[in-house]
């Protein structure tokens, strides 16, 4: 079945999806851009756009090697990726809306606009996790984004410095993926009526390094008047482990990895084929170690370091979600983070916010609630997943959607039927907890917490 939409870029045409009632709209251009420029949005297209099938990925390591023989990804490849086919391309900026067929523009739906995590080097907005949320059956339109990832999202040079800068608009480089980020965000805004959405109630949501792109849109003056709400997973908060550093500071790891592909100017290297330029840089980055494909300082976008813009209040006023897994990636700091974000919100007399712990061991095998475990449960797609699911996940799931999408709706979790969560603030510092047992507000043991380490986990891709 075809769906048809009048948007100001023109007509479009959609597909169905796997829940009934809701129409899909996949792989739509948000923007263009040419190697490290940053991306013009898409405002006209010819024609119809036909929306009916994903769009490419951003290039990224396994692109370049078969998943399928590397034991060392076999974890989330056999989790959220097997049995799939993805493109890959430099050009790649493309959305994903889902939204009930029969939602009119004035219907003013709210939107969950989802960024994708993977270490800022790896994933996509269609993996099968992401393939088809089941928010817009609880009224609330679903998108999710592709964005430039690794050396393409994140690459910082002198040389590739943006030419054209004014005093209210310096010259930057770097953050080519965050760019990209908040121009998808921008299309959706203003266009996102044509899909039954509602501009003035779109809620940012990431996870790992979504979470912490999240963040960051959080904290720019850019996204002011875009964002109604945040949720983030494993990854939101401040900490001095997650800091980020100027631009400048990296130049010297991109100057190594330009000379390590034979590059003799920014020239050669935009110029340089991907395979070339992903195996450079992972080269350079085994021997210098850290996240060199991040944020940074541009002094835009992100005009100062998370820690000091959030102490300063300088952080979007809106409602927060936050929360972090029990087998995650060092879960007592990003445990601490999410209630630290939500406190902070309290203390400087902010919108109530809410923090989760996510403990349900996940079902096939002894892995527990693994980093990215509690995405199948958010996007209700735990008919995509090889585990045997059981009704007590089916039910779990079914009650985090309903948390998720009320908070879209309203900025406020709670709703008729669900156990009451309640807002960190002074004298609250208790958590929901989502898992094992009955939902129900509740503490975390951190000692039991410090000895969940995740060990075999690759964070990325």
């Amino acid at each position: 079945m075809s769906f048809r939409r009048i948007t100001p870029c023109g007509p479009i045409e959609g597909c169905s999806c796997q829940w009934p009632g809701v129409a899909a709209y996949k792989g739509i251009r948000y923007a263009t851009a040419r190697r490290w420029q940053y991306p013009v949005p898409v405002t006209r297209w010819e024609g119809t756009y036909s929306a009916v099938r994903y769009g490419a990925c951003s290039y990224q390591p396994r692109a370049f090697y078969d998943e399928e023989q590397m034991p060392e990804k076999a974890f989330y490849y056999n989790e959220f990726r097997r049995g799939e086919h993805y493109d890959y391309s430099e050009d790649c900026l493309f959305l994903n809306i889902w939204t009930p067929e029969d939602a009119g523009p004035d219907a003013r739906l709210p939107v969950l606009f989802y960024i994708h995590g993977g270490g800022f080097t790896g994933g996509c907005g269609h993996e099968k996790h992401f393939d088809g949320p089941v928010w817009p059956t609880l009224g609330v339109i679903a998108v999710t984004i592709n964005y430039r990832l690794g050396p393409l999202g994140f690459a910082c040079l002198p040389g590739l410095t943006e030419e054209e800068g004014t005093p209210s608009s310096p010259a930057v480089t770097g953050n080519y993926g965050l760019y990209d980020q908040l121009c998808a965000l921008q299309w959706v805004h203003d266009n996102i009526a044509a899909f039954g959405g509602d501009p003035n109630r779109i809620t940012l949501m990431g996870q790992s390094a979504g979470a912490m792109s999240v963040q960051q849109l959080c904290l720019s003056p850019l996204t002011e008047g875009l964002v109604s709400g945040a949720v983030m997973s494993s990854g939101g908060g401040v900490s001095p482990a997650f800091g980020i550093v100027p631009a400048d500071k990296r130049f010297g790891f991109w100057e190594k990895v330009m000379k390590k592909a034979g590059c003799a100017d920014t020239d050669a290297f935009r110029a340089l084929e991907p395979a070339a330029l992903f195996a450079a840089w992972k080269t350079v980055q085994e021997k210098t170690g850290g996240l060199t494909c991040s944020p940074v300082i541009d002094g835009r976008l992100i005009p100062a370091e998370a820690v000091h813009a959030a102490s300063a209040g300088r952080q979007l006023s809106i409602p927060y979600l936050m929360g972090s897994t029990s087998q995650d990636i060092v879960p007592p700091i990003v445990h601490k983070m999410a209630k630290g974000w939500c406190r902070l919100q309290a203390d400087q007399g902010r919108c109530p916010s809410y923090a989760w712990f996510f403990d349900r061991r996940l079902p096939g095998d002894d892995n527990g609630a693994w980093h990215s475990s509690d995405l199948w449960y958010w996007f209700g797609t735990l008919d995509h997943c090889w585990r045997p699911m059981t009704d007590a996940d089916r039910s779990l799931s079914r009650q985090m959607a309903r948390y998720l999408t009320r908070f879209a709706a309203t900025g406020d979790p709670n709703d008729e039927g669900l156990p009451v969560w309640e807002p960190i603030c002074k004298g609250q510092n208790r958590v929901l907890r989502l898992g094992e047992g009955e939902t129900r507000m509740g503490g975390v043991n951190m000692a039991k917490l410090t000895k969940t380490m995740m060990t075999n986990r690759a964070v990325g891709e």
